[in-house]
């Protein structure tokens, strides 16, 4: 297993830590077994996600989609494990820096 697919099974497992209820289906679907429903899984919710301004598509199957591609496809795995550690890195920034401003305006009305 490579480095790059290691973090990618990571992100998976956090995945599945942050959102209980996908555990189960995240296990079966990164099995070796499920590549036949993976591969045309992830090409499906790429597609939903470029259409994503139709009722009931949206962004979020775009990364998704490339996540479950990513498996397949090794030279995915690199550019996603980037992007997914800047946006949880910016995402963390973002959330501390509201939790700082509230913090403070909190303590500014005592």
């Amino acid at each position: 297993m490579s480095k790059e697919e290691a973090r990618l099974n990571r992100q998976f497992d956090r995945i599945g830590r942050s959102i209980p209820a996908s555990s189960g289906f995240l296990s079966w679907i990164r099995q070796p077994s499920s590549r036949w429903v993976r591969i045309p899984l992830g090409i499906v919710l790429m597609l939903g996600g470029i259409f994503s301004f139709l009722p009931v598509l949206g962004v979020w199957m775009l990364p998704l989609g490339a996540f479950l591609l990513a498996l397949d496809l090794p030279i995915l795995q690199g550019p996603l494990n980037r992007l997914s550690f800047w946006v949880q890195r910016k995402w963390q920034n973002w959330q501390r820096a509201r939790r700082d401003r509230k913090a403070a305006r909190d303590s500014s009305h005592e």
